[in-house]
């Protein structure tokens, strides 16, 4: 099986593809036509090379994919929302100050906010559960390993309940149509719907195996903080969340290229985990999924280089 650069995530009706410096998210419109918008984003560690080194280019590359998922989710909603609605007085202050711009500003707000309830939830309060536990529970290699334990249960409790919505179930259905139809390609056989569903709709490379990922390293890397100060404690444990999340991009990224017994070994309770982030989808979805991978990649020329051998491994 060969390996693409091809990643995705599900969006509003639709799925947002993207291969190197170009995407594409294609919509499933409210009369039925699919609508397919591409765009290119060069990333920042193809322009600077400090950003592309180990590690650090984990961080770009996450907060990068934030910003394009809320982009293209934005683009997917935007096909949905009332015909009648008209903006409120605060949305016509906010767009006279920042005109073209207003879009831009409130994605950035969003990202902010997100990743601020995100520490908030998965880090910061684990942190004080356990810290409450100090008196009667000393150690404290002990006490980080249940905070871990508690930030995954977070994490899994979060995916669960959002799992159980009927919106973010037909979200969850095209995210399984974009695993599947990446996994066909990746397998050889043209994209058609009725190849496509012959395929998983599990694939290593999946940000919800980054985020497990995230949680389990987190562990690990929080061991080493020893120091007497609370303040300090909770501080550093923040200040390395970068370093966290590009050491698991690191993982995800040498997961995706490698088939190793090992490597699948530890790739599988991220794998297990898409069982509830992704359900089986239409065919309509799944022909959503090929629309977006036709605009950012020509798979039949791929898969003539394919059989005919002159793909590098």
């Amino acid at each position: 099986m060969k390996k693409t650069s091809i990643g995705g995530q599900a969006v509003m009706e639709g799925v947002m593809m993207k291969n190197l410096d170009r995407y594409a998210v294609a919509v499933r419109k409210p009369d039925h036509e699919i609508e397919v918008m591409t765009d290119e984003y060069k990333s920042l560690g193809s322009r600077y090379a400090v950003l592309g080194l180990p590690i650090i280019r984990g961080v770009v590359n996450f907060g990068e994919s934030l910003y394009i998922g809320l982009k293209t989710l934005s683009y997917s909603s935007s096909f949905y929302e009332e015909e009648d609605y008209e903006p409120g007085k605060v949305e016509q202050f906010f767009t006279k100050i920042f005109g073209d711009k207003l879009e831009s500003v409130l994605m950035g707000i969003t990202m902010v906010i997100s990743v601020i309830l995100a520490l908030g939830i998965f880090m910061v309060l684990p942190f004080f559960l356990t810290n409450l536990m100090k008196g009667f529970l000393p150690s404290y290699s002990i006490r980080t390993l249940i905070e871990g334990i508690i930030r995954v249960a977070l994490f899994l409790i979060y995916i669960w309940l959002i799992s159980k919505m009927e919106d973010i179930k037909r979200v969850f259905m095209y995210h399984g149509a974009e695993h599947k139809t990446i996994n066909c390609l990746e397998h050889g056989e043209d994209l058609t719907p009725e190849n496509i569903k012959k395929y998983s709709r599990l694939h290593k490379r999946c940000g919800t195996s980054f985020l497990l990922i995230v949680m389990i390293v987190s562990i690990v890397v929080f061991m080493f903080i020893r120091v007497d100060s609370l303040v300090w404690k909770f501080v550093l444990r923040i200040l390395l969340v970068p370093v966290v999340a590009g050491i698991s991009y690191e993982f995800i990224r040498l997961a995706g290229r490698s088939d190793s017994k090992i490597v699948n070994t530890l790739s599988k309770p991220g794998l297990y985990l898409q069982y509830f982030t992704t359900r089986e989808p239409d065919e309509e979805m799944m022909e959503v999924a090929i629309k977006a991978v036709e605009g950012v990649f020509d798979w039949r020329e791929y898969l003539r280089a394919m059989h005919n051998g002159e793909l590098e491994d």
